[in-house]
């Protein structure tokens, strides 16, 4: 029986495959999850401020939305819980401790899963949903032209890292190392290159799975990116820096060796990379978000250094990766969800009802009828039910240095639902600004919602920290 959008006769799919291709590739897609049970009972709803909802995959349910981010975004909460409880015992470690620009390194290099694994994620997930994904020649390309990608980004990212990390080391004391500043250098681009490997390829292996279980994979690949994400990058920062340190006393050659090394490589993924028609284009353009991610996720590198660096806040530690990550993952299925959307109704650029120009309201955004709507609500209500099993997972471990009274829940929740809120709302304006003027939200608008995350949740984990000692909250022990 054909679809109702199609009309009552064959010929409505011709025309839609002759008017758009990727509406046609909308329609097979479309098929592929009626078949799975995904379609909405609410879809008749089409009547918003958006205008009319393209046919699409993403016609889904509020309880159907829910329920697939949840279970890989309460596995990615673990799994930035585990990344905190691991800061919270490196940062004791000799390497913390007398070169302090590592901590500026953590949220820049975390954030690469958001500039790279999770951009890579959103690009497949849209991929996948189109049907550029749907031959195994096609699906090879893809996979070793994204990799080959990353691997770039990720050594070039790493390396600037770095250098940002070094130069806000010493602006406020003045101090430069050259032995510290390799040891920087070659831990950020090996940490980079590694983790970047390992998640890319988790990261398609979900796409695929997702794709013949009949789940949207923007539902859940951003979040699995992240799941193992911090965690993975976090250690392998810890064991690297803490290895290369050990090196500095008898072998100093070590630290630039490595970095050398990895940074030979790169002209052969580069060659890799251009082979590939998509990646080719993202070779020569996606830097400009990525790198700017990276400069605004060491800002709040910074935030972190200057206040774990007080005895009186060394508890932040555990917590900042946990409400990072968290609004991170949340925003990055918000963007990759209304980035195929916008897919679906045409190309990047072309005037649609579906991508207003205009900037939209936060009733628009959080209160709508239309889907995206939809989702952002389901988004920031796991908020508060997500926050408070990982906090209560910290405190059962032990983790933080601090004792959950209600005042510190009230303010640590406060900070979170006002960071999701916020980047909520950037991904509704910034996805659609970007698609108006001719740019793929996929490759870059999450690098800057991630990063924005990150500054946003450590400034106002920060200020939280400082509010509760200076009204003197002993009980919950923030600077014990």
């Amino acid at each position: 029986q054909p679809l109702p959008f199609l009309g009552s006769e064959g010929a409505g799919a011709d025309r839609v495959l002759l008017e758009s291709r990727a509406n046609a590739k909308g329609v097979r897609e479309e098929d592929a999850l009626l078949e799975n049970g995904s379609q909405s009972n609410e879809s008749d709803d089409t009547s918003t401020e958006r205008g009319a909802e393209p046919a699409s995959p993403l016609k889904e349910t509020s309880f159907s939305i829910g329920l697939q981010v949840l279970f890989p975004f309460l596995l990615a909460g673990f799994g930035t819980v585990a990344a905190g409880m691991v800061l919270d015992i490196v940062q004791h470690w000799d390497v913390f401790k007398y070169v302090t620009e590592v901590f500026i390194l953590v949220p820049a290099l975390l954030g690469l899963k958001g500039n790279l694994e999770m951009t890579l994620a959103s690009r497949l997930s849209t991929a996948a949903n189109i049907g550029q994904m749907d031959t195994p020649k096609e699906l090879w390309k893809m996979i070793t032209g994204n990799m080959a990608l990353i691997q770039v980004q990720a050594t070039v990212v790493g390396f600037l890292a770095s250098i940002a990390a070094v130069i806000f080391g010493w602006i406020p004391d003045g101090h430069f190392s050259i032995d510290h500043a390799v040891l920087l250098c070659a831990s950020s681009v090996a940490t980079a290159f590694i983790a970047s490997l390992v998640l890319g390829m988790i990261m398609i292996g979900v796409i695929i799975g997702s794709r013949k279980m009949g789940i949207n994979p923007d539902n859940v690949a951003t979040p699995i990116a992240a799941s193992l994400g911090d965690l993975i990058t976090l250690a392998l920062l810890s064991g690297i820096s803490w290895g290369l340190y050990k090196e500095l006393e008898s072998r100093a050659y070590v630290n630039p060796l490595v970095c050398a090394f990895f940074i030979a490589l790169l002209p052969i993924w580069i060659m890799v990379a251009k082979r590939n028609a998509a990646t080719r284009e993202v070779l020569y353009s996606g830097w400009e978000p990525v790198i700017i991610a990276m400069a605004i996720s060491s800002v709040g590198g910074l935030i972190l250094d200057r206040t774990v660096s007080d005895p009186n806040f060394a508890g932040i530690a555990v917590f900042t990766p946990v409400i990072n990550g968290v609004g991170g993952n949340l925003v990055a299925v918000q963007a990759s969800r209304i980035s195929t959307y916008l897919h679906m109704s045409g190309m990047p650029g072309e005037s649609s009802e579906t991508a207003p120009r205009k900037c939209p309201s936060p009733c628009s955004t959080f209160f709508g009828s239309d889907v995206n709507s939809r989702s952002a609500r389901v988004l920031f209500l796991l908020v508060v039910p997500g926050h408070l099993v990982f906090l209560y997972t910290i405190s059962s471990m032990r983790g933080g240095h601090t004792t959950l009274t209600l005042i510190f829940i009230l303010f640590y929740m406060t900070a979170a639902l006002l960071q999701v809120l916020i980047l909520l709302y950037i991904a509704d304006w910034m996805v659609h600004w970007m698609w108006g003027r001719d740019l793929d939200p996929d490759n870059f608008s999450i690098p800057y919602l991630t990063a924005l995350g990150d500054l946003i949740g450590t400034g106002l984990l920060a200020l939280s920290f400082h509010i509760l000692w200076l009204i003197g909250d002993r009980d919950s022990d923030v600077g014990d």
